[in-house]
């Protein structure tokens, strides 16, 4: 059956993980608008024991990374004490594809990196690239995702656990095609930060983040990223992957881009969480209005106020539209607005529009904005700096 159809019974098998995926999906979109906390990253350090990886002269690639994983987790333990950091392996150890996802799935993980470094018969290739799950173009890099997928080879039974897939055939990946990554958006934002990193920070060759058709991406219900950080057969990058230095770098570009990943989801604060607290006595308010038969709906002006204001202690109360890594020139990113605000925290540039010391006053605009920008939320802005929500409301209720 298998050489008739090739992946006829492997697409059985993604559908189940794409309707697995899909619940998973749900409660992420859930968990996003409540208060979103980012709370559990697997770090998995590619190949292992039997499975050398791509060789290189004087280190293999299994030892670079995970000399790499257990330096990039450590950075995130030491510095976010509410994150759980999860290793696939910890040492020389043959780890199973197919149980890389499932420790990233049974631990309802919320971010997946997995770290490999790369290999080529042309010697002089160097650079750094990020892969999120996806199919790639015809004859674009196949040679990488059969590379990474071919380590189920030396799995025993593989035929049998991967339903049919044979990494080496491009017929297997027609499946790929089929499916539409849940958590796309949030892994090419990921490995568009960690690439930045890459180039800024440890001063790599930037070779982009690409689309590839991954077993182990496939089969994590998270975001999630296959990075490459580097070609092993590069004399001089073999030599930095296996520095002390060099892994030092490309570790703590991992974890920068994780603390800049961080900070973005977890920005997505909502107004529905906050309307929905009693504590903060908005709910009330709207209720009784509402009982009274009263308009509580007090409409904000659709061109949204200049930039230029006094810097005060009263509180404003903005949507925030979009949140970068990079300073946005320009208002047609802003797709029309006017009187963007900018707003740097950390590493991130974001971009809000909009004003009133009243939150319930700013609702009604924010469901406005919403319309062009679906991921907008409110925030609340404090002496031209972004204060958490809820310390903003705490802080308003009691004048």
């Amino acid at each position: 059956m298998y050489k008739k159809y090739p992946g006829l019974n492997f697409q059985w098998f993604f559908i189940f993980f794409l309707v697995f995926g899909l619940f998973h999906a749900v409660a992420y979109a859930q968990l996003s608008d409540n208060g979103y906390k980012l709370k559990t990253v697997i770090i998995d350090a590619g190949h292992g024991g039997k499975d050398p990886g791509s060789p290189g002269k004087i280190i293999s690639e299994k030892d670079v990374v995970l000399a790499i994983a257990l330096k990039a987790g450590k950075y995130i333990e030491d510095n976010f004490k509410d994150v759980k950091v999860i290793y696939t392996r910890k040492t020389d150890v043959f780890v199973e594809l197919y149980k890389r996802a499932e420790i990233a799935n049974s631990n309802k993980a919320d971010l997946f990196i997995s770290i490999h470094a790369n290999g080529s018969e042309n010697s002089q290739v160097t650079g750094t690239e990020s892969l999120v799950l996806g199919l790639h173009r015809a004859g674009e890099n196949f040679e990488v995702a059969k590379k990474e997928n071919s380590v189920i080879l030396r799995e025993d039974n593989y035929s049998v656990k991967y339903q049919g897939f044979e990494p080496n055939n491009p017929e297997s990946y027609i499946i790929f095609s089929l499916m539409q990554n849940l958590y796309f958006d949030q892994s090419i934002n990921f490995a568009a930060l960690l690439q930045e990193q890459f180039r800024e920070r440890a001063q790599r060759k930037d070779r982009g983040v690409r689309q590839q058709g991954l077993l182990v991406l496939a089969q994590t219900a998270m975001p999630g990223i296959l990075v490459e950080t580097g070609f092993i057969t590069n004399p001089d990058e073999e030599a930095f992957l296996a520095s002390e230095d060099g892994q030092d770098l490309i570790a703590s570009a991992i974890y920068r881009a994780f603390r800049d990943y961080k900070e973005i989801v977890e920005s997505r604060t909502s107004m529905t969480a906050a309307v929905g607290s009693k504590n903060s006595g908005i709910l009330d308010t709207m209720d009784r209005d509402k009982n009274t038969g009263s308009d509580t709906t007090v409409e904000v002006a659709k061109d949204v106020p200049s930039q230029e204001r006094i810097r005060t202690s009263q509180i404003e109360f903005k949507v925030q539209i979009a949140a970068s890594s990079k300073q946005v020139t320009g208002n047609h990113a802003f797709k029309g607005l006017t009187g963007v605000s900018e707003y740097k925290v950390g590493n991130i540039y974001k971009y809000a529009v909009g004003s009133s010391p009243s939150f319930q006053e700013i609702i009604p605009y924010s469901k406005q904005i919403k319309e062009k920008f679906p991921d907008a939320f409110i925030i609340a802005v404090k002496e031209d700096k972004i204060i958490p929500l809820d310390q903003a409301l705490k802080e308003s209720t009691n004048k």
